[in-house]
């Protein structure tokens, strides 16, 4: 590594003026606002006329290629022979995490706006929370706080995604005449739109099924990266095994040979944007910040990505906010942080219970743990990769 007169390298100086708690910030913050930006070209890509089949057929192909070859050289060491069992469960992973992920939250998002769609996604850690208690995974601790706190952020959880599919409400914000004549001057804004003459409570129920395979991927799991570690490769393949069902999917649903085809610009920017960006390069991101300042961390800053998406899709979609959606998002929030509180207060009872415990605190202040702890299976708050979204 290249080193300056004094013997300090161009890392180290770099670090010394960005310290890892600004990274960190940094790198959430870039975080959220590329997949805010996924959720705005993805209905982006929909109103332009893209197929719902060859859109994440695409997008899985383009993540497939992108970390195979990081998956192969870099987890040489850590992954573990292949053999058919593994393969039956990838499979079975990609889909709940991939296809059937993938497939609701586009229906979804046809059917609702970005905003909704981002904000409904707040509610996973509490569901995955309830997933864990019904399988037996988890115990509620009602005799404790951290276990009434992620009780209550379920219940508030839940109540917001009802407020939001059974109650739309008011229109309470419109964009403003001038940007509504911006995008009658300009053919490629005026090609976006937003979801006039859609089923807001269909597009609802079909997020709720997103949310839901969301957190049955996160469940689901857990016992398997356990006796298959390397994280790369596990979802490289559920990648391989996602467009090969998906391709079934097009073989019996998209069988006009013309949806294969991208005709313009827009069309190859959004596909590449949800392959690469908010499959590949936001993937390694996550992984690094999970790394560095715990999942807790991460999951905090979901919420920012609700409001960037809100502000996107505003000036580029013509976004409409309903009084429905607003009361349903707080809620869900508020859910989403009461949840993370409770799990943060869990984590400081079981150190506090292991006192032989090794702990190192990081830049920003998280502990984060060397020794061995029987994590609940809520631990990944946020998926760690970026491929079921």
């Amino acid at each position: 590594m290249a080193e300056t007169g004094g013997g300090i390298t161009v890392a180290h100086r770099i670090k010394g003026w960005f310290p890892e708690r600004t990274q960190l910030h940094l790198a959430m913050l870039a975080l959220q606002f590329g997949y805010a930006g996924f959720h705005v070209v993805s209905r982006a890509a929909l109103n332009m006329g893209i197929s719902k089949i060859v859109f994440p057929v695409y997008r899985n192909l383009l993540a497939f290629f992108l970390l195979l070859p990081f998956a192969y050289f870099l987890e040489k060491k850590e992954r573990p022979p292949i053999n058919f069992n593994f393969l039956v469960q990838f499979f079975l992973l990609a889909i709940v995490g991939i296809t059937a992920n993938q497939a609701f939250y586009l229906l979804g998002l046809d059917n609702t706006s970005p905003t909704f769609a981002s904000a409904i996604q707040n509610s996973v850690p509490a569901i995955t929370f309830l997933m864990a208690v019904i399988l037996r995974i988890e115990k509620v601790r009602l005799d404790r706080k951290d276990g009434i706190s992620k009780v209550a952020g379920t219940v508030f959880c839940i109540a917001g995604a009802s407020v939001i599919t059974l109650f739309k409400g008011p229109t309470i914000y419109s964009p403003s005449p001038t940007l509504h004549s911006v995008k009658e001057a300009s053919p490629v804004l005026q090609s976006l739109g937003d979801a006039n003459g859609k089923s807001w409570s269909l597009g609802c129920v079909f997020l709720i099924g997103h949310c839901l395979s969301w957190s049955a991927w996160l469940v689901l799991q857990a016992p398997i990266l356990k006796k298959y570690p390397a994280r790369l490769s596990f979802t490289s393949y559920q990648c391989f095994f996602g467009v090969l069902q998906f391709l079934v999917l097009a073989a019996f649903m998209e069988r006009d040979i013309n949806a294969w085809y991208i005709r313009t610009g827009a069309e190859l920017f959004s596909v590449f944007y949800a392959g690469v960006v908010a499959s590949g390069i936001a993937f390694a991101v996550q992984i690094w910040c999970i790394d560095r300042g715990g999942p807790v961390f991460v999951a905090l800053y979901q919420p920012v990505q609700t409001l960037v998406v809100a502000l996107m899709a505003s000036v580029a979609l013509g976004e409409e906010f309903y009084l429905g959606g607003i009361i349903g998002a707080v809620l869900i929030i508020t859910g989403l942080y009461l949840v993370l509180w409770g799990k943060n207060e869990e984590r400081k009872f079981m150190l506090q219970k292991q006192p032989g415990m090794v702990q190192a605190e990081t830049d920003h202040g998280a502990p984060r743990t060397t020794g061995h702890v029987k994590s609940s299976i809520t631990q990944p708050l946020l998926p760690q990769s970026t491929e079921n979204v």
